[in-house]
């Protein structure tokens, strides 16, 4: 093997010695032939040169087996092979490029190849071979049938290159393009590139970058790349399109619409040469950026067309579901009938006794029987053509489940449409308050104490049968002015306050989109979040389900500090910018523990679920819960970062004394210090995502609490205004499987596992949530029944606990901030006193 040490004009005539001999006495005879016709020359202006591509390979082989299998055995060839210093088999001191092919001659290194639109690049390609060798192997799970070079049966290590293989590839590949002209920048691929489904060389490692720097083929502009990544995030690119463009670019993928194994392998395949951080097969939202971004530096003529399909498939393809008004809304005789003739033209709906309304939009009946608990209405006979009717239930309806029946509609083919609204709160009367008060005497001397002695405030509300039959104000809103000097007049509290609920806005911010959005039909619980957030890819996060977030269950720890540099996974997880916070979420927080191990309550699986709503409304968070959910409940006092909208902070129960600094012992960048009123406290929330978050964030009253808890008993409305379907609700408060604690992101009482929270004598329905500021939320459908209890226990000094179980908050230490008793005597007010 002397010869491999040799300068290429010497190996080249070393090797090809006896070939060459025939060659020329070929020659020889041809121009002898050809002397004798009258041949001239003239230069056409139709012709290109016959190499158009470059492309690298790895050898997967030490050096002395590349010999082998491309000089000695028959089968496999390159160009040009290239040695690396650390192969015990390479034993020449110097590196240098062997050449094993003239360029004029064709090696055989491509295979059955595409690209461009050109077949077979043996014919029109240089082929350079790089001593380089992965280590990849099959599990035994798979069949025998998976070959792909990215199945996931399949595991490759890929080694780096040596950096003086890459310089002397760098050289000899400008040597190369200086010979061959009509290699484009395009048009220097990997051999992955040509033949993805069978080749994954010359792997992630490769630095195409690096060569890129030196003049030596394709990548795209920073800032393209980062216009379309923010496109692509708003509004994925569909399979079919991507598959369009990638054989725009070069690829040979037919365009199924499928994401099939072929494209999985063309995906991976683009993500070595363009994308090697992050090489996964997935269809996302930077690949398709990166793929568009160079399009358009290379194919400007192209982008156009991809563009124009990519504005026309954002458009709708059907109309999507709309939840529309009331809890009755028919159309009488039923359209869709069944054979079972006694369960057409019937219904139920809630309501309570002494309440109601039914409205009558008659289409073109003369008369109609409709009945209510059995009872016959008296409705207008004859009745008038497309007119509106509206009467009265209060006589006919009761507390809970109510009949409606329509029949004998006249003349035969004739319709009328009912509607019924949900039932809204009503307050109590003052003969049944004055009862009530000394029902709830142990609850108000429970606080009144507890506010006597140093626990700073509360508003309580207790909603049963659709009225309120509770609300009062205890203590203070504020105590402690900035330095945490006490008030000499402190604020007192007001049953109108507002308070920050913490992580309640998990329930009545989050959970009350999701319910809307499942019910509309545009979000599954049941498929992965990378449907909805398709960067979220990468050590498993493909295999994650929405609903794995909504249980605790996807593995997340129970929250990442980004907000400080002093955070458990290190600076580099430190953000106090939204967009940062956000791919950090999305591509960077790492599990701790497996899906579905158990579940562990995480701050980060609702900040996910937050970023989920704002993908597919196309809306942020505060916007698309304020307009499409309390807004048209006429609730204006829930909302989001209240202090930017018009709110001052006298509104609101003050939190933390002292910022978020615990007692002066927490410090990080732009801390606060001073008394927390209007601001969000979750520093998460607060400093990492502007104040808007799935999981904190919400503000709000006891009164406007209210009426949420009154459409959750509701079964999803209130009033005129239907926010979710029955059955969606109830799929979200049901037991989880294993932990019946948890429902889909709801708390449960469930036969008294969470005493704490709601107490003894809660049934095992009863669903809600608390919040870290000092709130908790009840919802009993067994009991028709609510309790909103809001808290500023967090505004009081810190405190050393007994038994050397650290520092707290004096205002958790009270019966009112541990939630559990008061909920237990409002209970025992309701259940001793019926």
């Amino acid at each position: 093997m002397q010869w491999c040490t040799k300068p290429l004009s010497a190996i080249a005539a070393q090797m090809m010695f006896s070939s060459r001999l025939l060659f020329i006495c070929g020659v020889s005879v041809l121009l002898i032939s050809c002397a004798t016709l009258p041949i001239s020359y003239m230069q056409s202006k139709n012709y290109s040169q016959r190499i158009k591509f470059l492309v690298m390979h790895y050898t997967a082989i030490d050096y002395q087996k590349s010999v082998k299998a491309l000089v000695e055995e028959g089968g496999l060839s390159s160009h040009y092979l290239i040695p690396e210093r650390h192969d015990p088999s390479y034993t020449d001191g110097d590196l240098k490029v062997i050449q094993l092919v003239a360029e004029s001659g064709r090696a055989w290194h491509a295979g059955n190849s595409h690209w461009q639109g050109r077949e077979d690049l043996n014919d029109q390609s240089i082929g350079i071979e790089i001593v380089n060798v992965p280590e990849c192997m099959r599990d035994n799970a798979g069949t025998a049938t998976q070959k792909r070079e990215n199945d996931a049966g399949r595991l490759c290590i890929f080694p780096d290159y040596d950096p003086k293989q890459i310089e002397l590839l760098i050289k000899l590949s400008k040597d190369i393009l200086k010979r061959n002209p009509d290699i484009s920048p395009t048009a220097i691929v990997g051999h992955s590139d040509i033949a993805p489904t069978r080749k994954n060389d010359p792997g992630p490692r490769f630095p195409w970058y690096q060569l890129y720097q030196a003049g030596i083929g394709a990548w795209y502009d920073n800032n393209t790349l980062q216009k379309y990544w923010q496109m692509f995030n708003d509004r994925p690119v569909s399979v079919g399109l991507m598959q369009s463009a990638l054989r725009v670019y070069g690829y040979g993928i037919t365009e199924t619409a499928v994401n099939d194994g072929a494209t999985v392998d063309t995906l991976s395949a683009f993500q070595m040469h363009f994308m090697p951080w992050s090489v996964n097969g997935q269809l996302d939202s930077k690949t398709a950026g990166a793929l568009f971004a160079l399009i358009e530096k290379y194919m400007p003529e192209r982008i156009g067309s991809l563009l124009a399909r990519y504005e026309a498939e954002k458009l709708p393809l059907a109309a999507p579901i709309t939840l529309g008004f009331y809890q009755v809304n028919e159309v009488f005789p039923n359209i869709e009938r069944s054979t079972r003739e006694w369960v057409n033209d019937r219904t139920v709906f809630k309501s309570y006794a002494g309440e109601g309304e039914i409205i009558i939009d008659n289409l073109n009946a003369l008369s109609a029987d409709v009945y209510i608990n059995g009872e016959k209405l008296n409705i207008d006979s004859p009745l008038q053509a497309y007119q509106r009717y509206s009467y009265s239930l209060a006589r006919r309806t009761k507390n809970g489940e109510n009949t409606l029946k329509v029949d004998n509609i006249l003349p035969e083919g004739s319709s009328i449409k009912v509607m019924i609204p949900y039932p809204k709160l009503q307050q109590g009367s003052e003969k049944n308050n004055t009862k009530l008060a000394a029902k709830f005497a142990k609850v108000d001397e429970l606080i009144n104490n507890d506010v006597a002695n140093g626990f700073p405030g509360a508003v309580l509300l207790v909603l049963k049968d659709g009225k309120v039959i509770k609300r009062s104000a205890y203590g203070y809103a504020r105590k402690y002015a900035d330095g945490g000097l006490p008030l000499d007049t402190p604020v007192k509290m007001q049953t109108d306050t507002l308070f920050d609920i913490a992580s309640n806005t998990k329930m009545f911010a989050t959970n009350f989109a999701l319910m809307k959005l499942v019910s509309e039909g545009k979000i599954d619980v049941t498929k992965p979040i990378s449907n909805y957030l398709p960067e979220y890819q990468g050590q498993g996060r493909e295999s994650r389900l929405v609903r794995d977030l909504l249980t605790h269950t996807a593995g997340y720890s129970p929250q990442v500090r980004f907000f400080t540099k002093d955070n458990e996974l290190g600076p580099r997880f430190f953000s106090q910018n939204k967009k940062q916070t956000e791919h950090l979420l999305l591509t960077r927080v790492p599990f701790v523990v497996g899906r579905q191990t158990k579940a562990v309550y995480s701050d980060t699986d609702y900040m996910l679920l937050g970023l989920l709503i704002e993908r597919v409304t196309h809306n942020s968070l505060d916007h698309y819960v304020e307009q499409e959910i309390y807004h048209p409940l006429n609730l204006h006092n829930t909302l989001f970062n209240p202090l930017r909208k018009g709110f001052t902070p006298t509104q609101f129960a003050a939190t933390e004394i002292y910022g978020t600094t615990r007692g002066g012992t927490v410090d990080f960048d732009n801390v606060r210090t001073y008394v927390l009123q209007g601001e969000v406290h979750d520093e998460k929330a607060f400093h990492s995502l502007d104040g808007i978050a799935g999981h904190a964030g919400l503000f709000s009253t006891v009164d406007e609490l209210a009426v949420l808890a009154q459409t959750l008993l509701n079964g999803g409305g209130y009033g005129q205004h239907k926010l979710f379907e029955r059955d969606v609700l109830e799929k979200f408060v049901k037991p989880e499987e294993g932990d019946g604690s948890f429902g889909l992101g709801w708390r449960r009482a469930d036969h008294g596992q969470q005493k704490w929270h709601f107490g003894p004598y809660a049934s095992p329905y009863a669903y809600g949530h608390t919040g870290w500021t000092g709130t908790v939320t009840v919802i009993d459908p067994a009991y028709d029944l609510a309790i909103i209890l809001l808290t500023n226990a967090r505004h009081s000094e810190i405190v050393e606990q007994e038994e050397g179980k650290g520092p707290e908050f004096s205002g958790k230490l009270f019966e009112t901030g541990k939630y559990g008793s008061v909920i237990s005597l409002i209970y025992e007010a309701i259940l001793d006193n019926k």
